[in-house]
């Protein structure tokens, strides 16, 4: 088998018709997974890019789709075209904003779909306590998670920033290691496994947050830097690369760089990373 030198990994917020920040229309994200389906790229489970990681085999073209969050968009509109093209992601959720319900309308079922608010309006119904109107329910991460298209990890408890809430770096480490507790507990109780991989909410971590993680029993970090993933990538600083509502030339553009490690990272360098 020809093995892959380097693995894109592919960062996805929401899937939406609703233009805004950190989104990609639901006819840009079918032609992303057309493009990897037509053209033989294997999405990565978890366990096999971590794998990768420590110099394990896997095919020549392989990548790892993520999302971050876990909005109700993802499951409206992004599940059916993973499930259409079979190919799997890894869904970071934050544990506290998922409640329960009934299993909502997906695209392509001739149903009314539920409304996917913009990211902003996201914001502001988590903020007035509206949550289960903007995210995914624990009834449709079961079901994503059986069909095979989500596999969910942390992404916190509650994406709270620590380092900006708390007065003290003491307090900072306590409620940081208490959130990932909860994280951790409540995936456990609920989908019956907790794994190793760890999103930063907004990107963000230091040395502290790292040392509480890894306390915590997390041991694959992923970040929003732009790093070529290779064996010898740290499994603490996990490049990915930010989607953006283009069309397949624009992922075929970037997937033939982040598989390349020399220019990829003369690529990153040009750019001033």
């Amino acid at each position: 088998m020809a093995r892959a030198e380097a693995v894109p990994v592919l960062m996805y917020h929401h899937v939406s018709p609703n233009p805004g920040l950190v989104t990609v229309s639901p006819e840009t994200f079918d032609a992303h997974m057309n493009w990897l389906a037509r053209n033989g790229w294997h999405a990565l489970r978890a366990d096999e890019f971590a794998s990768f990681l420590v110099g394990k085999p896997v095919p020549k073209k392989s990548v790892l789709i993520t999302f971050d969050d876990g909005y109700l968009d993802n499951w409206v509109y992004a599940h059916p075209v993973l499930q259409r093209y079979g190919l799997t992601s890894l869904l970071f959720t934050i544990s506290g904003w998922i409640g329960d319900g009934g299993v909502r309308a997906v695209a392509g079922q001739g149903q009314p779909l539920p409304a996917t608010p913009d990211h902003n309006g996201c914001k502001q119904a988590v903020a007035d306590g509206r949550t289960d109107q903007v995210m995914m329910r624990w009834s449709e991460i079961e079901a994503a998670r059986a069909a095979g298209t989500f596999e969910f990890h942390s992404h916190t408890h509650s994406h709270a920033r620590w380092d900006k809430l708390c007065a003290s770096r003491e307090e900072k480490r306590d409620r940081l290691a208490a959130d990932l507790a909860a994280s951790r507990n409540t995936l456990q109780q609920r989908l019956g496994a907790v794994s190793d991989h760890l999103c930063w909410p907004q990107g963000y971590f230091d040395d502290d947050y790292r040392e509480v993680a890894r306390a915590a029993g997390f041991r694959h970090f992923y970040t929003v830097d732009k790093h070529i993933n290779t064996t010898d990538t740290d499994r603490e600083l996990i490049g990915r690369i930010v989607t953006k509502d283009r069309r397949d030339s624009w992922l075929a553009q970037r997937m033939w760089i982040y598989r390349r490690p020399r220019l990829g990272a003369l690529y990153l360098a040009l750019r001033g990373k």
